[in-house]
C-alpha cells in the first residue's frame, strides 16, 4: 500500500479498479481517528461525477496515471450511499465492510475520518418558506323579488260629437214635411291596456382573481457553535 503522502497526491487523479478498469476520479480520504492511517477513499463517479462512493484502500497503490484499488468497477458502483460529511459513523463503517465483505477493524482504531485532520460537523436550523391556501370568507348570489312602480306614457285618441249645420241651397231647397226624426252616432275612444311580459335583461355571476403581492414571515431558528478550546497556549497571569 503507498504512504499517506502518496495517497494524498492522489486525490484529484483518475481511479482504477482491480482490473485497471477507470471507475472515476479520487476525491477525498478517510482515516481512522486514532491510528490516522488511511483506511477509505471517496470516488467520483457516474456522468459528470455526480455520485461519490466509499472505496477502501486495501490493497490500493498509486501509479503514474492514478490510483489503482482492490475492488472491482461493479462492486463500487453498488457501494452504499453515504454522505461525504468528513466523518463515517460506526453503522455506516459496518455498512461498507459488509458490502466489501471486508473484516471490521478492531476497535482502538476508531471510526474513519477525513484523513490529515480533526472534524466535526456544525448544523444549524434555515427558514423554508412556503404557502397554504385557507379559505377567507364567502361571496353569494342571491336572486330575489322585489315590487317597484313603472310608469310608461301610451298615446290614446277618443271621438267627440259636433254639430254641423248646412244652409240648403238650390235644388236641395224646398218644401218639407215637418216631423219627428232621431239620429244616432256611436262614440268611440282608446284606453290604454297593461300587459306584462318577463324578458331576460342581463347575466350575473361572480369570478375569482388572484392578486400577487409579497408578504414577510419571521421565526426564531437555532444553530451550533463550535469554540475552539486550546489547552496548549499558556494562559495570562
Amino acid at each position: 500500500m503507498s504512504t499517506t503522502q502518496e495517497l494524498e497526491r492522489a486525490m484529484g487523479q483518475d481511479v482504477y479498479d482491480v482490473e485497471g478498469h477507470k471507475v472515476g476520479t479520487a476525491s477525498h480520504l478517510y482515516a481512522s481517528d486514532v491510528s490516522g492511517a488511511p483506511e477509505w477513499v471517496t470516488v467520483k463517479t457516474g456522468l459528470f461525477g455526480g455520485k461519490e462512493s466509499f472505496v477502501p484502500l486495501t490493497g490500493a497503490h498509486t501509479e503514474q496515471d492514478g490510483l489503482h484499488v482492490g475492488a472491482h468497477k461493479d462492486v463500487i458502483k453498488d457501494a452504499p450511499r453515504i454522505d461525504d460529511n468528513g466523518h463515517l459513523t460506526e453503522a455506516e463503517a459496518a455498512e461498507l465492510y459488509r458490502h466489501y465483505n471486508l473484516q471490521m477493524g478492531t476497535p482502538d482504531t476508531g471510526q474513519p475520518g477525513m484523513a490529515g485532520q480533526e472534524s466535526m460537523v456544525r448544523s444549524e436550523e434555515q427558514l423554508r418558506a412556503g404557502t397554504e391556501t385557507v379559505e377567507t370568507g364567502r361571496v353569494r348570489l342571491q336572486k330575489h323579488v322585489v315590487t317597484e312602480e313603472q310608469q310608461i306614457t301610451v298615446p290614446v285618441s277618443h271621438e267627440e260629437v259636433r254639430v254641423v249645420r248646412e244652409p240648403m241651397t238650390g235644388a236641395d231647397s224646398g218644401t218639407g214635411e215637418i216631423q219627428e226624426d232621431e239620429r244616432e252616432v256611436v262614440l268611440h275612444e282608446e284606453r290604454p291596456v297593461v300587459a306584462k311580459e318577463t324578458v331576460a335583461v342581463e347575466r350575473v355571476g361572480l369570478e375569482t382573481e388572484t392578486i400577487r403581492e409579497e408578504a414577510t414571515v419571521k421565526d426564531t431558528v437555532r444553530k451550533e457553535q463550535i469554540d475552539v478550546d486550546d489547552t496548549t497556549k499558556p494562559r495570562k497571569h
